[in-house]
């Protein structure tokens, strides 16, 4: 019987054989490239004039944010977003008590 490379039905003709898998685009280890797309990604965040907040909820709360932000097509952080910015227009245009 001849060996044919296409083959791979008969698995020990090839058991010596390495086969490459995905190729590596990116010298640096998997952990590396996260880190440096992380900090990217919080420079272009610093240029777009973005600031950070972590913020907890419990999860009916959270549960809701995605729902409503599923059924808007938007992330939950853009829905947060949204939220905040109508109710400070909201408070900033309140008479004061």
């Amino acid at each position: 019987m001849a060996k044919q490379n296409t083959d791979r039905t008969t698995i020990d003709l090839f058991a010596d054989e390495k086969r490459s898998g995905r190729p590596k685009t990116n010298p640096l280890p998997r952990k590396e490239q996260l880190r440096v797309n992380k900090r990217n990604q919080l420079r272009r965040d610093r240029q777009k004039g973005m600031k950070r907040i972590e913020l907890k909820v419990g999860n009916d709360l959270f549960d809701a944010l995605n729902g409503i932000a599923q059924e808007q097509g938007i992330s939950r952080s853009e829905l947060i977003e949204q939220i905040l910015i109508e109710h400070v227009a909201v408070l900033t245009t309140e008479p004061p008590r």
